[in-house]
């Protein structure tokens, strides 16, 4: 039986919301990794308390901040990480986009695995720095890392670092440690550095394990950075605290260099953002458990839904997080026309395969965290759309 109530709908508009405030309300949006269901009661109490003290100074990180971070992480995914590991940034964006300064020269190149979370390009590009695509391949409706093009593209000279992200955003998988262990081969070979973006590690389905990628062998551990938040997991976004794990003493010092005596982003996290951290970290295991079932049922309904009323769309099954990747290209529609039809005659707002790369036209990505009433009516309202087509 279920202790927390995710079918419960909140009305989200007109509280600044980027996911529910951007368009006219005859649009459901169904867009930006932002969950619709409440933070985990722990946190709303911590919260509450931390706001009745009425004093909000310049914060300083309490060990129990850290131990929050090493506790979970060793806890959920079986890897030991040190204190001294533990850097700050508001998010895990502007986190890479200080990693890339910082271990990376203009020029450079870093590699991607495209389609891939979008904010990734401009991380790269607006700091002069270059993309060089590894893209994935889909291989009967799967998505598999094209390892003999990564051998090529590592061999680069200007090839500098790999974002890894993992689990991937948008098309869901769950990367093996065989396949974590090849690409780390090849990257320790070539001298590139990963920087495994694992913001969604928490959120996996039954059969599947997350690996953290430093965490395979001494070797990997020295030659990666780590991005984790509690963000996604426990729908903390707008509280900005991320945690950026960099084993290397020489990697480590110049990312501080970057965030501390360049200023490039906040030094440490801000008051509520470190409370509502270690609130969910220390008591949100309950809660997150029940959430990932509620979720798969979620995924369990649009499958059945798509497969049965919708076929001309394809589901591309995830292995972790609760973003779908589908494959709308039997519409027949290039990639404008798809985005004036999901907003003009569904009345549905996704995410645009085209934003995530070339390699994203004809796809949609849809969030399903969300109570099932509304998920419901997202697919009414496609079907119906494409019904009259």
């Amino acid at each position: 039986m279920m202790k927390y109530d995710f079918d419960k709908i909140i009305s989200r508009r007109g509280t600044g919301s980027s996911k529910w405030d951007q368009r006219s309300e005859d649009i459901l949006p169904m867009w930006v990794a932002d969950m619709d269901f409440q933070s985990p009661p722990a946190v709303i109490e911590a919260l509450k308390k931390r706001a009745e003290h009425g004093i909000y100074g310049y914060p300083l990180p309490m060990d129990s901040y850290y131990d929050a971070i090493i506790h979970w992480v060793g806890r959920r995914h079986g890897w030991k990480i040190e204190r001294d590991w533990i850097m700050f940034s508001p998010g895990v964006v502007p986190g890479i986009s200080a990693i890339i300064r910082s271990i990376t020269k203009p020029g450079d190149k870093v590699i991607l695995q495209r389609p891939v979370y979008y904010p990734f390009f401009a991380d790269i590009e607006h700091n002069g720095r270059h993309i060089l695509n590894n893209p994935l391949k889909y291989v009967n409706g799967h998505y598999e890392m094209d390892f003999p093009d990564l051998e090529q593209k590592a061999k680069d000279p200007r090839a500098k670092a790999l974002i890894l992200c993992s689990p991937h955003n948008p098309v869901g998988r769950v990367w093996s440690k065989e396949e974590l262990t090849r690409l780390g081969e090849i990257c320790v070979n070539n001298n590139i550095i990963i920087i495994s973006d694992e913001i969604h590690c928490d959120l996996i389905y039954k059969g599947y394990t997350h690996t953290c990628f430093a965490s395979i062998n001494e070797t990997f551990l020295q030659n990666s950075i780590t991005c984790f938040a509690p963000s996604k997991t426990f729908n903390l976004a707008g509280l900005q605290t991320s945690a950026i794990i960099i084993p290397n003493p020489k990697m480590r010092q110049e990312y501080d260099n970057m965030i501390v005596k360049a200023r490039v982003i906040p030094s440490a996290p801000n008051i509520f953002g470190a409370i509502a951290l270690e609130a969910a970290y220390n008591h949100g295991d309950d809660w997150l458990e029940q959430l990932m079932d509620y979720v798969a049922g979620n995924l369990a309904f649009l499958k059945k839904w798509v497969e049965t009323r919708i076929p001309r769309i394809k589901v591309v099954e995830p292995e972790g997080t609760y973003l779908v990747w589908l494959d709308c290209r039997d519409l027949g529609m290039d990639a404008n026309s798809l985005e004036r039809f999901m907003l003009e005659k569904a009345k549905v707002w996704f995410d645009e395969g085209y934003i995530f790369g070339p390699e994203g036209e004809g796809f949609e990505r849809i969030n399903i965290a969300c109570p099932r009433a509304i998920l419901e009516e997202g697919l009414k309202r496609l079907e119906n759309a494409i019904n009259r087509l």
